[in-house]
């Protein structure tokens, strides 16, 4: 069964050394969003990139980078991300958010009996 839906997509844009509370940015923010009840988040760890002081991480293996970017994306309702947002302004010292209305196709599969 194929449902559609409207919704907000948040992109987070943070460095793999980030941490919040002793424990990795990426994976505070995915369990953070789990508890707030939030329809899935996923978290990318990027091969290269460079941020606002224009320093390029990459995995080239001549020069191993230990702060990756890593690019969290979460989606739901926006009267469900609108409050999580909020809280963001307390969990993220340094990054970059952006946000945009997306449309959501969700196919749900039949139980097999």
């Amino acid at each position: 069964m194929k449902k559609e839906s409207e919704a907000i997509l948040l992109r987070i844009f943070i460095g793999e050394t980030d941490k919040y509370e002793g424990k990795p940015l990426y994976k505070y923010l995915l369990e953070f969003f789990r508890k707030e009840g939030l329809a899935g988040a996923t978290a990318l760890r990027g091969m290269a990139g460079f941020g606002k002081s224009s320093h390029f991480h990459s995995t080239n293996i001549l020069r191993l980078s230990t702060d990756l970017p890593i690019v969290i994306e979460v989606a739901d309702r926006q009267e469900k991300i609108e409050p999580v947002k909020a809280k963001l302004d307390g969990i993220i010292q340094e990054g970059l958010i952006t946000e945009e209305k997306v449309k959501i196709i969700l196919y749900e599969g039949t139980e097999k009996k």
